[in-house]
């Protein structure tokens, strides 16, 4: 009998000191690795210990989305007259990260087609809210069939778009990097300072880099192509144990399921509807698939928890998951006050929540897009060690 090859083929799991997992019984979304895994480089003496001075941080969905975190002292930061990247927590770096919306368009980058995706998702369903809850705020601003074909064209295409970025979302998750890919070049200089800079994008095993990897295997495993779909011994043994998978997972599932009541949300479609089939096919479908969008987005937050009590809110994929929350919730409370009749306060209190959780939705697939472009994040902390 062939034994299968383990799900991850790397070293950072012997090397790893401080692994976090916010459900015992799940995979870990967190790793930190000490700069370097052997010898004396570094480390700086504390007492008769050597205590690490850099530490490379792999979690879950920074492998999904090709990013490298590294955390180190204050002393090495370009901050402090030392050469190398600035913090990218500070205004500088938030300045230029937020330039890269608009100068970049990595569309071999499946994690940017995500994002993208569902920006370009989150946008029409803004529109959509205005179409459905302008009339009923400002009725002066109403125009003919602006609540019928305006608000349902754009329902079903709002609903498609998020239905095409919950599969490139799966995709995503399939795709994960298997092996070391820390993304750092960390160096030791003659005055015992640390040079850190990004590794070249041709040393990092991910595929997101590469412009010509989008579906070939990438040059750290010649033998593994794109996948489609995971096989049952990955599905069984890695994936029904990893959060950031499951959270797709429900994200594909409320979004076909979400898709029923765009579908339906068509007049000709809507209009021949009898109650109970309008709550069927219309009213239930946004109330399920929202709930679907809710178990995701909570799934995305704890992800990036330390603990499942603990927030994360220095990490940009914990704002992405609040706020795609928020918008779930929203979407939900439309469906679920859509089988209250059709009484006037009725009707604006679910548009107006349909509105706002589509402006969330906006938001957080915003912060999103930030991430996908922005592969490098550099933490400077007092002590490294205490910080992991």
């Amino acid at each position: 009998m062939t034994q299968q090859q383990p799900h991850f083929y790397g070293l950072f799991h012997h090397h790893a000191t401080h692994i976090k997992r916010p459900i015992r019984r799940l995979n870990p979304t967190r790793r930190y690795i000490p700069y370097p895994t052997t010898g004396s480089g570094g480390y700086y003496k504390d007492g008769l210990q050597k205590t690490p001075r850099a530490y490379h941080v792999w979690r879950s969905r920074d492998n999904r989305k090709g990013r490298h975190a590294l955390v180190v002292g204050p002393e090495y930061a370009a901050e402090s007259g030392h050469q190398g990247p600035q913090p990218t927590n500070n205004l500088r770096s938030t300045a230029e990260g937020i330039a890269k919306l608009f100068l970049r368009y990595p569309i071999w980058d499946i994690s940017y087609d995500v994002a993208a995706i569902f920006t370009i998702g989150s946008a029409i369903w803004v529109v959509n809210g205005f179409f459905a809850w302008l009339p009923l705020a400002a009725p002066s601003t109403a125009f003919h069939s602006e609540s019928s074909w305006g608000a349902g064209i754009t329902a079903i295409v709002g609903a498609t778009v998020f239905e095409v970025g919950s599969v490139f979302l799966m995709l995503e998750a399939i795709n994960e990097n298997r092996s070391d890919c820390f993304g750092w070049a960390v160096e030791e200089t003659i005055d015992g300072l640390l040079h850190i800079e990004p590794a070249p994008s041709r040393k990092c095993t991910h595929h997101h880099p590469h412009r010509d990897r989008f579906i070939k295997a990438t040059h750290a495993d010649k033998s593994r192509q794109w996948l489609w779909l995971p096989t049952w011994h990955e599905l069984r043994t890695h994936y029904l144990r990893d959060i950031g998978f499951l959270a797709c997972f429900s994200q594909l599932i409320g979004a076909t399921i979400f898709w029923i009541s765009g579908i339906t949300a068509i007049p000709p479609i809507l209009n021949g509807f009898s109650v109970p089939a309008e709550n069927g096919l219309y009213w239930l479908p946004q109330v399920v698939g929202g709930t679907g969008f809710i178990v995701s987005s909570l799934l995305f937050m704890l992800e990036v928890q330390p603990r499942w009590y603990i927030p994360a809110p220095s990490v940009l994929g914990w704002h992405v998951g609040l706020w795609n929350f928020v918008g779930a919730i929203g979407f939900t409370l439309c469906g679920a006050l859509g089988f209250g009749g059709t009484r006037a306060s009725i009707e604006y209190a679910l548009t107006l929540s349909s509105f706002i959780g589509s402006w969330a939705f906006l938001i957080g697939s915003l912060i999103q897009l930030y991430e996908s472009l922005n592969k490098y994040p550099l933490w400077v902390v007092d002590n490294p060690s205490k910080y992991v």
